[in-house]
């Protein structure tokens, strides 16, 4: 659940007048100058116009940037990336920074703003963060938000494998869990790339102390990593209507429902309980990994819950909507 902390961490900088929500990244990451949008034809032969707008700061927080996921296949320019390298990894050799130099090369998926698609956009978050702070992602995050709330277990790779959790895929036929240490062992040593979308290992304490800090408005325990408005802005959905990602978004895979969720500056928002059909408050922030570790947070009790397995795909069990129908009709008063 990476990409919410590196939300955090950008955010940081925003406060500091470091970077406006509404600035071009071209700024910082000037590969981005000239964007061009897809309009038709294949992987190998798109048709492609310029994007009418730039990329701006808030397209990349919103996951509205017209950047995509090779592991969607879904569209001509998830073929692209794939081919690229880019699916469930990136191509061998490759840090951060080469990264987004090739996907900037890609056509975008749609204009930029205009249509919700869970995307790289946290990793190219991550790369813009690492040029304002002039520091790799790795060390950004250790000062900004791992240091402050001693989140001393958290990080790209940990020294002490012994306390790695197995990685785990559905064996295909019989959907029994069946080890994959080729993805576990990822977390064992520096990677060549840093990503700001994924890679970060942790502990279960470690990342409560992240959404305790979210619910208590940016601060925990004398540690401030961010202000109550600015934690109220990332949490409020700013999908153009307040619309729900059914209506906004691309009908594929997400770490989220999309019927009543909206989205902020980084998290799921829940916008219509009825329409989600979920026991959960409105108002509601959330996110979840691609192993099916999951997290959120309803201010309205005063609650932050969290769930951790090792199931690669997150969407192989329906276990984190039974998770909070447990929870919630566990509450009285």
């Amino acid at each position: 659940m990476t990409k919410p902390i590196t939300s955090v961490a950008a955010m940081t900088f925003v406060e500091e007048g470091l970077i406006d929500l509404t600035d071009p990244i071209s700024q910082w990451l000037p590969e981005f100058a000239t964007p061009r949008v897809y309009v038709k034809g294949s992987a190998l032969a798109p048709v492609t116009e310029p994007a009418t707008e730039p990329i701006r700061l808030w397209h990349l927080l919103t996951h509205t940037s017209g950047l995509t996921y090779g592991f969607h296949h879904t569209h001509p320019v998830d073929a692209i990336y794939r081919a690229a390298g880019h699916e469930w990894g990136t191509p061998k050799g490759l840090d951060l920074a080469a990264c987004c130099r090739q996907w900037a090369e890609f056509p975008l998926v749609f204009q930029p703003g205009s249509e919700w698609n869970y995307s790289v956009s946290s990793d190219v978050l991550g790369r813009l963060v690492e040029v304002l702070a002039g520091k790799p992602l790795d060390e950004v995050l250790a000062e900004r938000v791992f240091g402050p709330l001693g989140m001393t277990d958290t990080g790209f790779w940990t020294p002490d494998t012994d306390r790695l959790a197995a990685l785990y895929l559905p064996e295909p036929g019989t959907k029994r869990a069946v080890r994959n240490d080729v993805f576990g062992k990822l977390g064992t040593a520096r990677p060549e790339f840093l990503g700001g979308g994924g890679g970060l290992v942790s502990t279960a304490g470690d990342y409560h102390r992240f959404t305790q800090m979210l619910l208590r408005g940016g601060e925990l325990d004398g540690a401030r990593v961010l202000g109550p408005r600015t934690v109220e802005l990332m949490t409020s959905n700013h999908l153009p209507g307040h619309v729900d990602l059914e209506a906004y978004g691309r009908p594929l895979f997400a770490e989220m429902p999309f019927n009543g969720f909206g989205f902020g500056l980084g998290f799921s928002v829940l916008e219509d309980p009825v329409k989600a059909k979920t026991l959960s408050s409105a108002g509601e922030y959330a996110w979840g990994g691609a192993a099916s570790t999951a997290f959120w947070v309803d201010p309205d009790e005063d609650l932050t819950a969290a769930f951790y397995t090792q199931l690669l795909p997150s969407s192989t069990h329906p276990i984190r909507q039974q998770l909070r129908q447990l929870v919630y009709q566990a509450l009285v008063g």
